[in-house]
């Protein structure tokens, strides 16, 4: 059997993955493919019950550590569970954010380094994405768009904490540029979708 695709989705907050996503979704589905969404943190049950305690507004105490490790274990638990054997089996499988997430969030925002990756490969595992669809936007036009629904522990964090955020893509973004494609998010909605499918049929006729 054919293995499938692992297209994963980042950006800070506020920059249009969840829109982008579905409309990939449908385009993927017309053409006929069978195509798995899931979602970081979560994804499975257990996933999902870290995924509350991460974003919960009342663990304002968690340290940046804890931080890691739980999203690592998500993780872990989302790629043995759900990708590998979804990929395996010839699905393409978009993920709402990935490892990258950890990187840019952990080991550039909170200022935890090379240690997140030392923690991450093994929840990650043989299991990094095709390719990483990276809406680039800038953090304060993100903050903006979201302001209007409630926002969670770590959209509750400082603007200096959401620009070290968005550095730490764009330096992902210039170490792996064959994996990670950045799409300038301030375009609109049709025009990003229309470069994120000519990525993803690049990807599958390679």
């Amino acid at each position: 059997m054919k293995r499938g695709y692992f297209i994963t989705f980042e950006g800070g907050d506020g920059s249009g993955k969840s829109t982008q996503i579905k409309l990939l979704q449908d385009f993927l589905t017309e053409q006929g493919y069978h195509v798995l969404l899931t979602r970081e943190p979560g994804g499975t049950a257990i996933s999902e019950k870290i995924r509350d305690i991460i974003l919960d507004k009342k663990n304002a105490e968690m340290c940046d550590m804890t931080e890691t490790m739980l999203y690592a274990a998500a993780r872990a638990q989302l790629v043995q569970q759900v990708i590998k054997p979804a990929v395996d089996g010839g699905d393409i499988v978009i993920c709402d954010r990935f490892v990258d997430s950890s990187i840019a969030y952990q080991a550039w925002g909170r200022g935890l380094g090379d240690l997140v990756w030392d923690i991450n490969r093994h929840a990650v595992g043989d299991y990094m994405p095709d390719l990483t669809i990276l809406l680039k936007l800038d953090p304060m036009q993100g903050m903006k768009r979201i302001k209007s629904r409630e926002q969670d522990r770590i959209e509750l964090s400082s603007d200096d904490f959401h620009r070290k955020v968005y550095e730490g893509y764009l330096n992902l973004e210039a170490m792996d540029s064959d994996r990670i494609k950045g799409i300038d998010a301030s375009q609109g909605i049709d025009r990003i979708a229309e470069q994120i499918r000519d990525l993803v049929e690049d990807l599958i006729n390679r």
